[in-house]
């Protein structure tokens, strides 16, 4: 019963980052740094009101890792945006979810975490649909695919910097350094690329945070009811829906080749949640 209540809040989850990877490749028209300034708004809308409300230290314990964290998350989302210039929606995000490849790496050298010989072999196999796409899976800039491979990097980091601050600080605090680090930096760096949106472009804007406050929460509510191996995989929904939206809203195309590369990490990556699991 409780699988069932964590798979509804995963796929939940997964619809609302879509709908918001969906209004980002829409509003590409703008400036990235406007894009990751309204995208914290609509977060900060709801982190900081819950924190006052709960009287929740806003400042935490770890100043230093949660500083990290923002910076990180910024650069992440920075340039995960900016791939979307590039590449095709179901693409980036494929290729962004390599980022537990870079978090195993990451964690093997600072947290001195092992990695079995099996998951090198599936974290290959993930790498080869990299090269697979790059190659042969239409056109691919090289621009678009080092920002999202930077994103994705940047992604394991935050993995990392999270594991080392465990459950010591409220996950609002985490959320509200990364959101407010990308208010500073999104609304310094827009100043001279501004562009005045019109009506439902701003509502498009703020809504922004709004799905990416859902979509994190439901995920958050997902891993708390439900088993790791099943819930984590479903995670990589997000990627069929990007397809779909993609195809349907964008009129992008995917070749075999593309298919096959997006088909190879994600097997890679969800292979590797079942065998850490086991």
């Amino acid at each position: 019963m409780k699988n069932n209540k964590a798979i509804f809040y995963m796929i939940f989850s997964v619809i609302a980052f879509a709908i918001m990877n969906a209004f980002v490749k829409y509003l590409t028209s703008f400036n990235v740094y406007q894009i990751v300034f309204f995208r914290s708004i609509g977060t900060l809308a709801f982190t900081v009101p819950l924190i006052l409300k709960n009287k929740i230290p806003i400042l935490g314990n770890h100043k230093k890792l949660l500083i990290i964290r923002g910076i990180a998350g910024v650069l992440s989302l920075t340039c995960f945006f900016q791939s979307l210039n590039y590449l095709a929606v179901g693409t980036a995000v494929s290729l962004r979810y390599t980022s537990p490849i870079f978090a195993a790496i990451f964690a093997l050298i600072f947290l001195k975490e092992k990695i079995k010989p099996m998951q090198w072999v599936l974290f290959l196999v993930a790498f080869i649909g990299v090269l697979i796409i790059k190659g042969f899976g239409g056109e691919v800039k090289s621009i678009g695919l080092l920002f999202v491979l930077l994103s994705a990097v940047s992604l394991g980091v935050i993995f990392v910097v999270i594991r080392k601050i465990g459950d010591t600080e409220h996950p609002l605090v985490i959320i509200n350094y990364f959101m407010v680090a990308a208010f500073v930096f999104g609304g310094i760096m827009s100043i001279n690329y501004w562009e005045t949106p019109t009506v439902i472009e701003l509502v498009l804007f703020l809504s922004l945070g709004v799905f990416g406050y859902i979509g994190q929460l439901y995920m958050t509510k997902a891993i708390q009811v439900g088993e790791t191996n099943v819930v984590a995989p479903l995670k990589y929904l997000e990627v069929v829906f990007m397809i779909i939206v993609g195809v349907v809203w964008f009129e992008e195309t995917y070749n075999y080749w593309a298919l096959l590369g997006i088909a190879l990490i994600l097997s890679g990556l969800v292979y590797n949640i079942y065998l850490k699991r086991k």
